[in-house]
C-alpha cells in the first residue's frame, strides 16, 4: 500500500512548510534558530491548520454537549424536554463508541480535511434545525443525536489523525505537546463560552430562555467561519491506495491491517485504562467529599471543579512538553502518569475512615488528577508515534478511539452504581472504587510500558 498525496505540493505535505534541510553556509545557525525550535505545528506555516482542526474538535460540540455541565436544565427547556430526555439523547450519540471501528475505513477513503468540513457542515444544519425550527418532536430530536453519534465516529478521529498530520517532522518531536495543545485548547474554549452565557443568565434571569436561545444559535453559526478556515489552512492528506484495487477495497485493507497490529492493541488498552482512572476521578472528587466527609455543598463543589477542571487546564500543555522533552515518547510518560494514578490511589484506599483524614485524601486527589491529565492530554499520541503509513493513520486512530473511549460503556454505570448502593456507608463503596482505580491503572501501566519496550527494539 502506497501513499497517494491529493495536495498541491507533491514535495511536502504541507504547502509552503520550511525544508527541514538548509543548504548554504548559515545552516547551522538556521537550524539553531528559535523557529527551528519551536514544535512543527506551531510554525507560521501550519498555526493555522493546527488550530482550525483542533477547533473543529471542539466547537462542534459548542451549542449541545459543551453546555450539559452548567446548563443541561435550561437547554432541555428551551428543547422543550425533560431531563430524561437530553440524558436520551447524550445515551444515542454515546452510541458513537460502537461505530469508530467501521469510520476507520471512512477515514483510510477520504481526507481529513473534506470528514472535517463535512462534519461541521452536518452538525451546523442539524443544530439549526433544533433550535430554530419550531415543533420538533422528540423523536426527530433522537434522529438527528443519532445522526451526530455516527458523525462524531468519523469526525473525532479525522480530527486526531489531523493532529499527528500537521505535527510529523523528522526529528519525531512535537507529538505529544500537539495533543497537549489541543486539549488546552478545548477545555479553554468550552469553559469560555459556557461561561458567558451563565453571566448573561445570571445578570438577566427573566430573560433567560432566549439568552440561551441565542447563544445555542449563535455557537452553531461559529462553525461557518471554522468550515472556512478548513478549507483554507488544512491541506489535502493521504488517501489509501493500490494499485491493483479499488479505493474502497484498499481503504478496507487497510482498515483490517491496522486491527492486525499488536502496537495498536497495546497502546488503546492503556487509553482506556486511564480514560477508566478519569471516569472514576469525576465520582471521587465532589460526591466522595459529599458522601464521606460531609462537606458543604459549595466546597465539595470546589473541590470537584478543581480536580476535574483546572488541573487539566494547567496541566496539559506543561505535560505535552514533558512528553516531548523529558521522556521524549508519550507511551512512556503514559505509564509513568498511570503509575502515578495506581500510587495515589493506593494510599487514598489505605486511609482510615476518620474526618480527621480529609485532607490527606484531599491532596492525594489532587495527585491522582495530575495524573490522570498527564495521561489524558497524550492520550492517543502513542498512536502518532508508531509511525504508521499515513494513508492507514487514520483507521488506526478510529480503532484506538474506540478502545479507549469504551470505558465509558461501563464505567460510569459502574462507579454510579457502587457509589449509589453504598449510601449507607460510603466509605465502604469508595474503598471498593479505589481499588478499581488502583487495579485499572495497574493494567494501562503494564500495555504502556509493554508498548514502550517493544517500540524500543524495533528498528
Amino acid at each position: 500500500m502506497t501513499a497517494s498525496i491529493t495536495g498541491s505540493d507533491s514535495d511536502s505535505p504541507l504547502p509552503g512548510v520550511i525544508s527541514e534541510s538548509v543548504p548554504g553556509p548559515h545552516a547551522a545557525e538556521h537550524h539553531r534558530s528559535p523557529l527551528r525550535r519551536r514544535p512543527i505545528f506551531l510554525r507560521r506555516d501550519r498555526v493555522g491548520a493546527f488550530l482550525s482542526i483542533a477547533l473543529s474538535g471542539q466547537l462542534v460540540y459548542a451549542a449541545f454537549e459543551a453546555l450539559k455541565g452548567s446548563l443541561m436544565l435550561q437547554v432541555s427547556d428551551v428543547l422543550g424536554i425533560g431531563i430524561d430526555g437530553f440524558g436520551a439523547m447524550m445515551s444515542v450519540i454515546g452510541l458513537a463508541m460502537y461505530m469508530y471501528v467501521p469510520a476507520g475505513w471512512i477515514n483510510n477513503r477520504f481526507t481529513i480535511r473534506s470528514i472535517l468540513v463535512t462534519w461541521c457542515a452536518w452538525r451546523l444544519g442539524t443544530l439549526l434545525v433544533l433550535y430554530l425550527v419550531p415543533g420538533v418532536s422528540f423523536t426527530m430530536m433522537l434522529v438527528i443525536a443519532f445522526t451526530w453519534a455516527v458523525w462524531d465516529a468519523i469526525g473525532w478521529p479525522a480530527v486526531v489523525n489531523g493532529l499527528t498530520f500537521i505535527s510529523r517532522d523528522d526529528r519525531r518531536r512535537g507529538r505529544g505537546m500537539v495533543m497537549g495543545f489541543f486539549e488546552a485548547i478545548r477545555r479553554s474554549v468550552e469553559f469560555i463560552l459556557a461561561m458567558v452565557v451563565v453571566a448573561c443568565v445570571w445578570a438577566l434571569p427573566q430573560h433567560w430562555k432566549p439568552i440561551v436561545t441565542g447563544f445555542a444559535v449563535g455557537y452553531s453559526l461559529l462553525l461557518v467561519p471554522l468550515i472556512v478556515c478548513l478549507l483554507r489552512f488544512v491541506p489535502r492528506s493521504a488517501i489509501a491506495h493500490q494499485d491493483s484495487a479499488s479505493a474502497n477495497t484498499a481503504a478496507l485493507i487497510g482498515l483490517l491491517k491496522v486491527i492486525a497490529r499488536p502496537r495498536i492493541w497495546l497502546a488503546g488498552l492503556a487509553a482506556m485504562c486511564l480514560y477508566w482512572t478519569y471516569v472514576n476521578l469525576i465520582y471521587s472528587s465532589a460526591p466522595y467529599l459529599k458522601l464521606v466527609y460531609n462537606v458543604s455543598d459549595g466546597v465539595a463543589g470546589l473541590f470537584g471543579a478543581t480536580a476535574t477542571s483546572l488541573v487539566g487546564a494547567l496541566i496539559c500543555i506543561p505535560a505535552g512538553f514533558v512528553a516531548d522533552y523529558v521522556f521524549k515518547s508519550s507511551t512512556a510518560m503514559m505509564t509513568a502518569a498511570l503509575t502515578v494514578i495506581a500510587i495515589s490511589a493506593a494510599a487514598v484506599y489505605m486511609l482510615p475512615s476518620s474526618k480527621t483524614m480529609m485532607w490527606p485524601a484531599i491532596i492525594l486527589l489532587i495527585v491522582m488528577a495530575v495524573g490522570v491529565f498527564m495521561g489524558k492530554s497524550v492520550i492517543l499520541a502513542p498512536i502518532a508515534e508508531l509511525d504508521l503509513p499515513e494513508e492507514i493513520n487514520g483507521s488506526a486512530m478510529a480503532v484506538a478511539s474506540f478502545l479507549a473511549y469504551a470505558s465509558i460503556i461501563w464505567g460510569n454505570s459502574m462507579t454510579a452504581g457502587i457509589v449509589e448502593s453504598h449510601r449507607h456507608d460510603a466509605y465502604a463503596g469508595y474503598q471498593i472504587i479505589f481499588l478499581i482505580t488502583l487495579s485499572v491503572a495497574l493494567a494501562g501501566a503494564a500495555c504502556a510500558f509493554a508498548l514502550t519496550v517493544v517500540g524500543r527494539r524495533r528498528p
